[in-house]
């Protein structure tokens, strides 16, 4: 997969002391939880407890990789609590342990082998792009998903696949957000194969009327991404004329697109993913 990252972050923050690997948090973000005890196991510390606190408004099973999201959020911030640091190569693994994952650990935007991490590269800094994220109400359980063998079907499509990635590769290297564009749209196109957005041939005529340099979608969710060169001042508008034509629609969430990789504040900032 090939991944999206916008300025919609989870943070975290984790307290430790002395104890026997006992990890408190959420409820609903077992996975963070489990990834913090990880981190703790990887660092050699099962002698520390850990309580964890995560705040995201990133929403839940659309395919925005809000778990992955926690999930590194926490581990950096484990680590960062212990004065250490932990590489993009070390979260990705540790992610893959918990769950099949996004790549929004990697700098830049990344090719990234969401279920065995086999491929992690970064492709670069993204150029300038908006995205308008449409929520719509369904939901998708990830794991349930990714546990269904779908490598016949992405064969069946590999040239338009690797079409795609040519065009967002050269996107990168270039600056230019409509090459970038019109391989997302080629990937989306081509990915209704595999997990069919039934939305997407109304999105795509938005695309059109609207200006937008292309339509990106989720891996494994329901959301469908509209993005944008960088002008937003017409974005408001265009997010009132999705609304009218997608009755399905729930939310919008209007984003710019950003490289992936954690920050250490106060807790670990870690950038969603729209695609």
């Amino acid at each position: 997969m090939v991944t999206c990252p916008i300025d919609l972050y989870s943070t975290a923050s984790v307290t430790l002391r002395a104890g026997q690997g006992q990890i408190d948090g959420p409820t609903e973000c077992s996975k963070a939880v489990h990834a913090v005890a990880l981190v703790l196991e990887h660092l050699d510390r099962a002698d520390l407890d850990a309580t964890l606190t995560i705040d995201s408004p990133i929403p839940r099973k659309k395919g925005m990789a809000s778990s992955t999201a926690d999930i590194v959020a926490s581990m950096v911030a484990t680590a960062s609590a212990l004065g250490r640091s932990i590489d993009e190569n070390t979260l990705a693994e540790l992610a893959l342990a918990v769950e099949p994952s996004d790549g929004i650990m990697v700098p830049g935007i990344a090719l990234f082998d969401h279920l065995g991490g086999s491929v992690r590269r970064s492709l670069g800094q993204p150029p300038p792009l908006n995205v308008l994220v449409l929520e719509f109400e369904p939901t998708l359980d990830t794991e349930a998903f990714n546990a269904t063998d779908r490598r016949a079907t992405l064969r069946s499509h590999r040239e338009s696949f690797c079409r795609a990635l040519a065009l967002i590769e050269a996107g990168i290297a270039t600056a230019d957000s409509e090459l970038v564009g019109r391989g997302a749209t080629l990937s989306a196109m081509a990915y209704q194969a595999v997990l069919p957005k039934p939305q997407l041939p109304e999105v795509l005529s938005i695309a059109e009327a609207c200006g937008a340099v292309g339509v990106n979608v989720a891996h494994s969710g329901t959301v469908i991404g509209l993005l944008f060169a960088q002008d937003g001042k017409h974005l408001d508008a265009v997010s009132s004329h999705a609304r009218r034509r997608l009755p399905d629609l729930v939310a919008v969430h209007r984003q710019r697109l950003i490289g992936g990789g954690a920050a250490t504040l106060v807790g670990e900032l870690v950038p969603t993913d729209a695609c």
